[in-house]
Formats: structure tokens, C-alpha cells, sequence
């Protein structure tokens, strides 16, 4: 595959099937300038440019031009972990802008507030050097000890107000998510918090039933932390959470389409259910890219075998080696559309977060961030735009 290119001067892109805002259009092409898309058309109508580039010759036929993925919810790759500063956050950055993920937003696991508030602060600062990095994502400590996972239980903590603010002072703006239990003590008043910061509440690692659920989108949680993953299932007398989001029109789910975490009849299932409002995340964890072994998933011990991580201590699944490029092969797979497929990777992650007018989609102003894959879905070359 070629290397990611951060595209400088005029860049025209052709003779691609387009997947773009739900739609295809076949033999399309799409120009970029200093990073912004200013224009897009089919046949060969561009004009001159600093480079072109024939979609076909170097993807084949039926090549596939996608806006940049966007992950708004993984810990590392490449052997590196989120958690442990800027060279291991970039590390594992490169790897998964290789597989597609122009963007992202760093998600830290359960730790001291000490270390969560200086972890933020560092990625605050990380943003306005490394346009990539579109902020961070809190995955703890406000989770329901019952729903764990691979977070670990001794840290875990109620979401008082004092404690959110801080956390929310530390990232300076740039916390662009955050996964509360909504049913601890003060968790709708932590969620009202988290919303009127500008970031994204998210239920998640929790016990809430359906109508917990409901209070907490009411509230302003408008995501849901990996469907179905530690949280309540589905049953025909507790609906739970999962069918509480997918009812809601304002709530995006999170999916891992790994084909560990959820079945591929439930990854078709969430499709249908909440059409147009599912983001394919990662929630890798250090080893995607790398090879199997023991890894620390910030204090929790996980040793990843044949490509599945789980905690030592309790077997719990602990985030993934996945790659968004993966995910969309393997929801292609499971039957969700290609459209909408590519949607769950650029558009609705975009929106959750807050950039839907910038990020996500190959439109006029929009930042040049592209994906070329060949027919079989794998990513052949990279394009990094300008600052979101």
C-alpha cells in the first residue's frame, strides 16, 4: 500500500465509484485543494491540476474513493497504547492511518484522576500539533463495577461534579466524549455536565435498563458505548439499553465489527435498527497491528491470542486488534450496504462528535481527507487534508 500523503497544491482524484452522503456515483472524480475539497464531478471534466491520479491504475477496476475514516473510540496499534503519552499516541496513529483512519479521537481507559487529568492536558496539546487527533475520549472512571470489563474495578468511581470538572478543565475543550454509567449516584447531573462542556456523554458500562436509558438521552447523552458490549442484552420483557438508543433518533451506536464482540447477525442487526446512525470503531487496543502476546491495557493486565484480547484476570474481552478498513469489509460481510457501511465510518462518526460540517464527507469546503480501496475493499492509498 502506498503511504499516507498529506496533500499540498491542487490534487485531483478520478475515474472512482465514489461512496459518499449514501450514495454511489460511479466513475466520478473528486478535486482537492490545499487540503479542502472544491470541487467534484463525473467523467473527465476536471481541470489541470498538481497531481493526478487514475483511481483505476493504481487500484483496478471497480476502485472505491470514500471519504477519511474517523475513529472515535480506540486505545492504540502497533504495539503502542494511548495511555502512555505523544510518541506511543503516534505511534499507534500511523498504523491505523495506513488502514484508512485519517482522524481520530484518543480514548483513554480507567486510571487515577491525577493521571486521566494529566493525560488529557497532554493530547489537549498533542491537537494543535497533529491535526489527526481530534481530541480525547474518557472510557472511565465513571463505570458501573458490575460492567467492568477491562477497566480496572479499584479505580472505578462515582461521577461526582467536582471530579467531572476537572477532568473537563484538564482537556481545555478538547474532550470530545465521555462514557458515564448513567444509573451511579449524580450520573444524569455528570451527563447535563459533560454536554454543556461540548463534549458527547456516552452510555456505556452499565447496568441501566431501558428506562435509565431513556433518562439518560433525555439528559443529552446522544452516544451509545459499543452496543450490546457491557451493558444489558436484549430480552423480550427488558429491552435494555441497545433498543433504547436504537429507538432514539439522536443516539448514535457505537459497533465493533470484529466478528468477536458481536455476531455478524447482530452487526446486520444494528444496521437495521438505527439506519444511518451507527459508528464502526475500532476500540483497539496496542496489539492491532502487531503480534500476539501480553500487553497492559492501562492497569489491566491482557494477553491477546490468535488476534482476541482478553484480560488476564477475569477473561473479559479487552478491546480489539482491529482496523477500521477491517470493519468495513466485515460489515460489507455481515450485510450492511456499502453505503452504509462507508456512512458508519465517516459521516455519523463525524457528527457524533461534533464535525459533521468538516469532517466525514468528499463535498465543497469539506476537508480533503480520501480513501482509495480496491474492489475487494482493501486500502491502496491514503490522503491527509488540512486542519478540521
Amino acid at each position: 500500500m502506498t503511504p499516507d500523503t498529506t496533500t499540498t497544491g491542487s490534487l485531483v482524484i478520478h475515474s472512482a465509484r465514489l461512496v459518499d452522503d449514501g450514495t454511489i456515483v460511479e466513475g466520478a472524480w473528486v478535486r482537492i485543494e490545499h487540503g479542502r475539497v472544491t470541487a467534484r464531478g463525473v467523467g473527465d471534466t476536471w481541470g489541470p491540476a498538481d497531481e493526478i491520479v487514475d483511481a483505476t491504475v493504481i487500484a483496478g477496476p471497480d476502485a472505491v474513493l470514500t471519504p477519511g475514516f474517523i475513529d472515535i473510540h480506540g486505545h492504540g496499534g502497533a504495539g503502542a497504547s494511548f495511555d502512555d503519552g505523544v510518541d506511543a499516541i503516534r505511534t499507534a496513529r500511523a498504523l491505523h492511518r495506513e488502514h484508512g483512519t485519517t482522524r481520530a479521537v484518543v480514548s483513554l481507559v480507567t486510571a487515577p484522576l491525577d493521571d486521566l487529568a494529566r493525560r488529557v492536558a497532554d493530547i489537549a496539546d498533542l491537537r494543535e500539533t497533529d491535526a489527526d487527533i481530534l481530541g480525547s475520549h474518557l472510557e472511565g472512571p465513571f463505570l458501573d463495577p458490575a460492567h467492568h470489563g477491562a477497566h480496572e474495578p479499584t479505580l472505578l468511581r462515582d461521577p461526582v461534579a467536582a471530579d467531572v470538572s476537572r477532568l473537563l478543565e484538564a482537556g481545555r475543550g478538547t474532550i470530545r466524549q465521555v462514557t458515564i454509567a448513567p444509573e451511579l449516584p449524580g450520573g444524569l447531573d455528570a451527563i447535563r455536565l459533560i454536554v454543556d462542556a461540548g463534549a458527547a456523554a456516552a452510555v456505556g458500562h452499565t447496568s441501566a435498563d431501558a428506562a435509565m436509558a431513556v433518562a439518560a438521552f433525555e439528559a443529552g447523552a446522544s452516544v451509545l458505548t459499543h452496543a450490546f458490549n457491557a451493558m444489558p442484552g436484549i430480552h423480550h420483557r427488558a429491552p435494555g439499553p441497545v433498543l433504547a438508543a436504537a429507538a432514539d433518533h439522536r443516539v448514535v451506536l457505537e459497533a465493533i465489527a470484529d466478528d468477536v464482540h458481536l455476531d455478524p447477525h447482530i452487526v446486520k442487526l444494528v444496521f437495521d435498527s438505527a439506519p444511518g446512525r451507527i459508528a464502526l470503531i475500532t476500540d483497539a487496543m496496542a496489539a492491532a497491528g502487531s503480534a500476539d502476546g501480553h500487553y497492559d491495557l492501562g492497569a489491566v493486565s491482557v494477553t491477546v491470542k490468535d488476534g482476541i484480547a482478553r484480560a488476564d484476570d477475569t477473561g473479559s474481552i479487552a478491546g480489539s486488534t482491529l482496523t477500521q478498513d477491517v470493519a468495513l469489509r466485515r460489515a460489507v460481510a455481515a450485510g450492511a450496504t456499502l453505503t452504509e457501511a462507508v456512512r458508519a465510518l465517516t459521516e455519523t462518526p463525524a457528527r457524533a462528535i461534533g464535525y459533521a460540517d468538516r469532517l466525514g464527507r468528499l463535498d465543497d469546503g469539506y476537508v480533503g481527507d480520501a480513501v482509495l480501496l480496491d474492489a475487494q475493499l482493501h486500502v491502496v492509498r491514503v490522503w491527509v487534508g488540512d486542519r478540521p
